[in-house]
Order: C-alpha cells, then sequence, then structure tokens
C-alpha cells in the first residue's frame, strides 16, 4: 500500500539532542477528527501548512496509512479554529543520526515537560543508531499520539 508510514517513537531523556539538531521549527496543530481509525490533522509549520489524513496504527503501532497535503498557512489557520479543543504546540528539532533523521518533539502548552523523538523507518525491523538521549521507547502507546494529546494532554496524566 502506498503512504505508509513507518516509525518507532521514544521518550527523550535530556536535552543533549539541541546540540545535534540541524533545525528547529515552531508547530501549532489541531485535529478535526480524533477517531484512532482515522485522524484528521491540521497543522501550520514554521510558514507553511498541511492537512494530514492517518489511519489505524498496526498492532505494533510503528505502521500505518498517512496522506499529506500543503495547503497555504492562512487556510490551515481557517481550519484550525474548526478543530476540536485542544490545539497543541511544540517545536521540531530535526537531528541527524547516521542514515536517519530523528524529529524530536518539545511540546509546551499544557503538554510542556513532555519531549518525544520519532525515527522513521523504510520497513518495520530496520536497524538505526540510537543516541544517548533516546529514552524507553512508547510506540504503539496511545496516549502518546498526538491526536490524544490533544484530548488529555500530559500535564493531567
Amino acid at each position: 500500500m502506498e503512504h505508509l508510514e513507518i516509525e518507532r517513537k521514544f521518550l527523550v531523556n535530556s536535552d543533549a539532542f539541541k546540540q545535534q539538531a540541524t533545525s528547529q521549527t515552531r508547530i501549532v496543530q489541531g485535529f478535526l477528527n480524533t477517531d484512532p481509525e482515522r485522524t484528521v490533522r491540521v497543522r501550520i509549520r514554521g510558514e507553511k501548512g498541511f492537512l494530514t489524513v492517518k489511519g489505524a496504527s498496526n498492532e505494533s503501532g510503528t505502521t500505518r496509512f498517512e496522506w499529506e497535503t500543503e495547503i497555504s498557512a492562512a487556510e490551515a489557520a481557517n481550519l484550525i479554529d474548526l478543530c476540536e479543543a485542544g490545539i497543541l504546540e511544540k517545536v521540531r528539532f530535526e537531528v541527524p543520526l547516521g542514515k536517519h533523521m530523528f524529529e524530536v518533539d518539545e511540546f509546551l502548552g499544557e503538554n510542556k515537560g513532555l519531549i518525544l523523538a520519532e525515527v522513521e523507518l523504510k520497513h518495520e525491523d530496520e536497524r538505526f543508531e540510537r543516541p544517548d538521549w533516546l529514552g524507553q521507547e512508547v510506540t504503539g502507546q496511545v496516549q502518546y499520539y498526538n491526536s490524544q494529546l490533544s484530548i488529555k494532554p500530559y500535564k493531567e496524566w
């Protein structure tokens, strides 16, 4: 199937990743639909807008359908006004390591204190270098999905 996203998600145990980051971007995102079978996300990333549809995850939580298209930041801002309650704000750091790019999200607002790293893979059992700052794996743990963090923020756990 085309449009498959295969990724693993981890907690981050230090801010050492910041010294290794090649970029950082502020992200604001909301969800038009948080149903785990089909989430619909609106995101403003820097000066660009995106509309993303994600399907249900497989049993391991590593793989799911993802479709995304770029829209204008103005369109995204208008759609965010229509989103369910719980708009997420975070800073994304891109950290290259070996053949992979880690995306490390430092959450703000209601989710402040939570830092998650994701690495996208070509197949589920692909090997990757593990940086020292990478903590416990939380792949497939639903409470760490952005859609769920918008409903039950980290500060309420």
